[in-house]
């Protein structure tokens, strides 16, 4: 677990996800988080912030697989959606 937030909003800064990956020797990761409205569709502000990580991994080296949204009514993958 990275973060831990309000009912409607968590903050996530690229650094200290980059951070915890660097961390971990990682190579690769796979974000996930969820959405308490139930809704698993990615928010502006869910695809601009994994392009922003996406971004700070690559200078690195760690590669974002997957950012997968979970709901009450099922999952969203971002690049199963072509967002990422």
């Amino acid at each position: 677990m990275q973060q831990t937030g309000t009912v409607d909003h968590t903050p996530v800064y690229p650094r200290e996800v980059i951070k915890r990956a660097l961390e971990l020797s990682a190579t690769a990761i796979i974000l996930v988080h969820n959405h308490p409205s139930g809704d698993p569709t990615p928010s502006r502000a869910d695809i601009e912030m994994t392009k922003e990580i996406i971004d700070a991994g690559k200078r690195l080296g760690i590669a974002v697989h997957d950012h997968i949204i979970i709901g009450r009514k099922g999952y969203a993958s971002m690049k199963g959606l072509l967002l990422i």
